[in-house]
């Protein structure tokens, strides 16, 4: 007997407790009412810090980087379950977006929140290439790498703002 059912069988919808659907959502983060992107985003950043703090700017680009690799198999199994392309509960890709845009600069709240609020502007407005990468690409790659390409943006403006602050 099965205690732990990963698909629901009656309507074909990945379980919660699915590997996928946890890291897709970021431990639920992206189950919350309106604008999950932002509380996925926002949910990034302690877990950014912490491990910035520990590790340093490269542990937490290397973090990213295996998230990514993750979150492209999360993304896609999570999108096999859902009728969006890329359905807006999952999260991870803004995690490894914000975590991409922190780690330009040493851990610090106000650089943090400048990097919050820039990654999530382009996030949404999707500049070349992100636009076109979340047009045409498809699966978790696609789902994933528009947040990459935003999070590039974003962490170059935060690091000019870091020199001028600093």
């Amino acid at each position: 007997m099965e205690i732990l059912h990963l698909i629901d069988r009656q309507t074909s919808q990945l379980s919660f407790w699915h590997p996928a659907s946890i890291i897709g959502t970021w431990f639920g983060v992206g189950l919350l009412p309106y604008a999950p992107g932002t509380w996925g985003s926002l949910a990034a950043l302690p877990f950014g810090w912490a491990i910035s703090t520990v590790f340093g700017q490269w542990g937490l680009v290397i973090a990213a980087g295996l998230l990514f690799g993750i979150g492209i198999w999360a993304s896609e199994v999570c999108a096999r379950y859902d009728p969006n392309k890329d359905p807006k509960q999952v999260v991870v890709d803004e995690v490894v977006g914000q975590w991409l845009v922190i780690a330009t600069v040493p851990p610090d709240v106000v650089l943090f929140l400048i990097g919050f609020l820039l990654f999530r502007l382009f996030d949404i407005v999707k500049t070349w290439p992100a636009n076109a990468i979340d047009r045409q690409l498809k699966g978790g790659l696609g789902i994933m790498l528009d947040d990459v390409i935003a999070a590039i943006y974003s962490a170059f403006i935060l690091w000019l703002v870091s020199l001028a602050v600093v």
